[in-house]
């Protein structure tokens, strides 16, 4: 299904487990049984208190993050940080999808925002992850981070997000809180 609708570029048909080219071993990303495992890109947005701003959802403050590009990503203890998924998405109609931490990261206390992708939603997934430890705490990109699991209904919805002119419609790469 994926493949025919073009609904993830890039694909990768399969589960990618080793770099072929080091032969490091990554956390795993592709094709899985049931779902797809997503990759996360190299930018990252840290929280921070350096401006001592306040976290307000229909008012947010640009300065609550710090950008960094990199392979890897340390959120400090008890942190919080934004990255995208390295796949651009679209949704068909009659699919609901719903974005799942990977147990990997999950079993050291990170923990990624589920989040549903409505149907005809289209861009880059802008993932969440939580520190829960009170310890630093590594994420790699482009590796395995997160895991969408696809549901397709025998109809398609009367209303779409894309009819609804969704506001993350189309985002690409980190995709701060929009009012």
């Amino acid at each position: 299904m994926a493949t025919e609708q073009q609904m993830i570029e890039p694909f990768v048909d399969g589960q990618i487990r080793t770099n072929e080219a080091t032969a490091e071993k990554l956390i795993s990303y592709g094709l899985s049984s049931y779902g797809y495992d997503v990759r996360c890109s190299s930018h990252f947005k840290i929280f921070t208190n350096v401006h001592s701003a306040t976290v307000d959802p229909k008012n947010f403050d640009e300065q609550s993050f710090v950008d960094i590009e990199s392979d890897v990503c340390i959120i400090p203890p008890n942190s919080f940080a934004l990255a995208s998924t390295v796949e651009y998405f679209k949704i068909p109609r009659n699919v609901l999808t719903v974005c799942l931490g990977k147990s990997t990261y999950a079993r050291c206390g990170i923990i990624v925002n589920v989040t549903p992708l409505e149907p005809e939603w289209e861009g880059h997934v802008t993932l969440e992850f939580s520190n829960t430890t009170n310890l630093p705490a590594k994420i790699y990109a482009n590796e395995g981070v997160a895991q969408m699991l696809f549901f397709e209904s025998d109809e398609v919805c009367e209303v779409s997000y894309k009819d609804r002119a969704g506001k993350y419609q189309g985002q690409r790469g980190v995709t701060l809180p929009r009012a």
